[in-house]
């Protein structure tokens, strides 16, 4: 038996709740239902955080534990412009139950991410999904004649370190957190950027991102449009990093990334036509191509 349980053995107990929460940028939370701080598994978590969780769900097999954890906003913690930012998505948590007189003795009850979060009102609520939530993922590959990597990833190998792939900028203006103004950047063709991902460096929305849609250059300026507007905002000023885009077309991998030997598509593969092919009467029908 492990040193919670035989704390708890004899009905009497000091137990709470306690949650750590990784984002994706790497910052480090933790919090508890107690009174008072205290460090579980090595973390530090902040009491009177006004975190709580309702009852986990769970079921045999394979299926989806899901809950839900609230709490209160706050400036030092979890803020509304960091969810709206998006800088909570996909966050791992941890949810642990542990003796406060001897936090050493805990154990894990639930390991998973953060899933849709809704705020205000000065308090926010979170889901959370199991590890499982991963098994819902589309497996297996698609056979098309565009390529199904992502641009740069250990299937594509691409490295987009070069200065022709990517360039930091700053950008002139703004209209509706969608529509970035630019400089010409004279070395990069119009288009160069679209269907390629926007990265803020500073700001209030730093470490936000989003896609191109379109990427043109129209009276000694280059216009770059998202596809969704930056949920927290982005201003003049601001530095951004744009990443060239990919049409995933056998043409593009070639002559743009001089990448064919990773094309991960299939060029020559019967289209719809083909397969609708049949011979006429009047066509010449000598067992040739159709």
């Amino acid at each position: 038996m492990s040193a919670l349980a035989d704390h708890m053995g004899p009905g009497i107990t000091t137990v709470c709740r306690a949650w750590v929460l990784r984002r994706v940028d790497g910052r480090l939370y933790g919090f508890t239902d107690h009174d008072r701080p205290l460090t579980v598994d090595g973390v530090p978590c902040v009491a009177s955080s006004g975190m709580a969780a309702g009852a986990l769900q769970r079921a045999t097999g394979l299926s989806v534990d899901n809950s839900e954890a609230v709490g209160a906003l706050s400036h030092d913690a979890i803020t509304e412009a960091d969810l709206r930012a998006g800088k909570w998505d996909d966050a791992s948590v941890t949810t642990y139950l542990v003796n406060w007189a001897a936090p050493d003795a805990f154990e894990v009850l639930f390991r998973g991410t953060l899933g849709e979060a809704s705020w205000g009102e000065g308090a926010f609520s979170v889901e959370l999904r199991s590890l499982s939530e991963a098994l819902n993922m589309v497996q297996g590959r698609v056979y098309q004649a565009r390529c199904d990597a992502v641009l740069g990833d250990g299937r594509c190998r691409r490295d987009l370190s070069d200065e022709i792939f990517t360039v930091d900028v700053l950008v002139d203006a703004v209209e509706d957190n969608r529509v970035l103004h630019l400089p010409v950047l004279d070395l990069y063709a119009p288009k160069w950027f679209e269907r390629g991902l926007v990265t803020v460096l500073d700001g209030a929305s730093e470490g936000a991102s989003g896609r191109v849609k379109t990427d043109r250059v129209k009276d000694g300026m280059r216009r770059v449009e998202l596809w969704s507007a930056l949920r927290d905002g982005i201003e003049p000023g601001n530095r951004i990093r744009l990443q060239a885009g990919c049409d995933k077309t056998h043409g593009t991998c070639r002559f743009k990334f001089d990448n064919l030997l990773n094309f991960r598509g299939f060029p020559n593969i019967p289209g719809e036509d083909w397969l609708m092919a049949y011979p006429t009467s009047t066509s010449v029908n000598d067992g040739g191509k159709l």
